[in-house]
C-alpha cells in the first residue's frame, strides 16, 4: 500500500471516529437519556479541554519517547475500548469522567495526524490537502453509516444499540489503532517540543489586527458550539420533525458543502478578492444560518441551510490560519499556529459548548425548548463580531493571499 493511499486512510478514519459521535451525541444525551442541557454542554467541553493540554500528552511523548505511529496505535485502540464500553452506560458522572479519559487520548492523534503526513509526504504544501480531505470524507461516510444503522434497526432488533453513534465512534478507533501500526515509520525527535509553543507568538498582538482578530476568532469559535451541541436536538424537535435515525445523513449536508467550498470556491476567490474579505464572508454566513435556525420554518430551508457550514467554516477557521501565516514571521509561524488552535478549538470550543448548554436550559420549560430564543443568541454575537471584523480589523499583509492559501491546503 502505497504511502498516500496510507495517509489519506487514516485521515478518513480519523475523522470518521470524530464525526459518528460529535453531530448527533447530543441527540442521543437529551432523548435516550435525559441530560440537561448544561450536563451536554459539559460533555462536549471536555474535547476542547483536553486540546489546550494535548501539547503536554502529544508533543512531549511523541518528539521524545515513541514513534509517532505507535504512540497513534495505542491511543486510538485504548480510545475505542473506551468508547465501546460508555455506549453502555447511561450515568452522568461515569459518562463524564470517562469521556474526559477519552478526549485526553484522542485530542493529541489530531496534530500527530497532522505531523505524520507533513513529514512523510515529498512537497507537503501541495499534497496535504490532498491528504486532508479524505478527513472530511471519513465524517460524511460516518454520519451516513449512522443513519443506514438506524433505519435498519428499526426492523432488525439485533442492531439495535442505545449508544450506537459512541460504539460506531468505538470500531473507527479500534480499527484506526491497527492501521496506525502500518502507517509510514516516524520516529521521535528527541529534542522535544515546546508545550506552550504558542506564547512566542503572544507577541503578535502587538499588532491591533492581529488582537482584533483573535478577540473576534474566540468569540465566533464559542458560537461553532452552538451548531455541533444543538444542530442534532433542534433537527430531532417537533419545530423541524426529523427521526433519530435521519438526523446523523442530513447533517452530513454540511461536510459535502464543506469540501466544495474548501477545493473549489477558497482557492478562487482568495487570489481575487483577498483575505479579509473572505473572513466578512465567513462570518457574516454565521447569523444567516441562525436567523433561519430562530425562524424554524419552512424545514426544508433549515436542512438547505446545513449547507452555509461549507462557508461558516471554511471563510473563517481555515481562512484563520492562512491569515495567522500571512501575518506570522518565518520563525514563529508554528507558534502562531498554535496560537489561533488553542484560541479556536481549545478556549472558544470549551467556553462556547458550556454556553451552548446553559442558553438551552434558559430557554426550556415544560413545554419544550424555545428554540427560536435559543438561536437568536448566536445570531446576535455573531452579528457583533461580524461588525467588529468591518469596524476594527485591517488587513496589512492582503498582498500574496494565493501564495499563502496554497500552502495552506486543510
Amino acid at each position: 500500500m502505497g504511502v498516500k493511499l496510507r495517509l489519506g486512510l487514516m485521515m478518513f478514519l480519523q475523522y470518521a471516529i470524530w464525526g459518528a459521535w460529535a453531530p448527533v451525541l447530543s441527540e442521543y444525551l437529551e432523548n435516550s437519556l435525559n441530560f440537561s442541557g448544561t450536563q451536554i454542554g459539559a460533555i462536549y467541553a471536555l474535547l476542547p479541554l483536553a486540546t489546550i493540554i494535548s501539547p503536554f500528552i502529544g508533543g512531549q511523548i511523541a518528539d521524545r519517547y515513541f514513534a509517532s505511529e505507535k504512540f497513534i496505535a495505542i491511543l486510538q485502540i485504548t480510545g475505542g475500548l473506551l468508547l465501546v464500553y460508555i455506549s453502555t452506560i447511561s450515568d452522568y458522572r461515569s459518562i463524564m469522567w470517562l469521556m474526559l479519559l477519552y478526549c485526553i487520548l484522542y485530542a493529541p492523534t489530531l496534530a500527530l495526524t497532522n505531523s505524520v503526513a507533513f513529514i512523510n509526504l515529498k512537497k507537503s504544501e501541495k499534497e496535504f490537502g490532498q491528504i486532508r480531505v479524505w478527513g472530511t470524507i471519513g465524517w460524511i461516510v460516518a454520519g451516513l453509516l449512522l443513519t443506514g444503522w438506524r433505519f435498519l434497526a428499526e426492523s432488525h432488533e439485533a442492531l439495535q444499540i442505545s449508544g450506537d453513534t459512541l460504539f460506531l465512534a468505538g470500531i473507527f478507533s479500534l480499527i484506526m489503532g491497527f492501521l496506525a501500526f502500518s502507517l509510514p515509520h516516524t520516529p521521535p525527535q528527541k529534542e522535544g517540543t515546546k508545550p506552550w509553543a504558542f506564547m512566542e507568538a503572544i507577541k503578535m498582538m502587538k499588532d491591533k489586527n492581529v488582537t482584533v482578530f483573535i478577540i473576534i476568532s474566540f468569540v465566533v469559535a464559542t458560537e461553532l458550539m452552538f451548531y455541533y451541541v444543538l444542530t442534532a436536538p433542534f433537527l430531532g424537535s417537533e419545530k423541524i420533525g426529523l427521526s433519530s435515525a435521519s438526523i446523523p445523513g442530513v447533517m452530513v449536508i454540511a461536510q459535502v458543502a464543506e469540501i466544495f467550498v474548501m477545493l473549489l470556491l477558497l482557492p478562487y476567490l482568495i487570489s481575487r478578492i483577498g483575505i479579509r474579505k473572505i473572513l466578512v464572508i465567513g462570518v457574516l454566513a454565521w447569523p444567516v444560518r441562525y436567523i433561519i435556525f430562530a425562524v424554524g420554518q419552512p424545514a426544508w430551508l433549515v436542512i438547505a441551510s446545513l449547507a452555509l457550514h461549507g462557508f461558516c467554516f471554511v471563510f473563517f477557521f481555515v481562512a484563520a490560519f492562512i491569515y495567522m501565516d500571512l501575518v506570522s514571521p518565518r520563525d514563529i509561524r508554528h507558534s502562531a499556529q498554535s496560537l489561533i488552535m488553542i484560541v479556536t478549538y481549545g478556549f472558544g470550543n470549551f467556553t462556547g459548548s458550556l454556553f451552548a448548554g446553559k442558553v438551552m436550559d434558559h430557554f426550556a420549560s415544560d413545554g419544550g425548548i424555545n428554540w427560536t430564543g435559543v438561536f437568536l443568541v448566536p445570531c446576535a454575537l455573531t452579528v457583533l463580531a461580524a461588525l467588529a471584523l468591518l469596524l476594527f480589523f485591517k488587513d496589512p499583509r492582503a498582498a500574496k493571499p494565493q501564495e499563502s492559501a496554497e500552502n495552506q491546503q486543510f
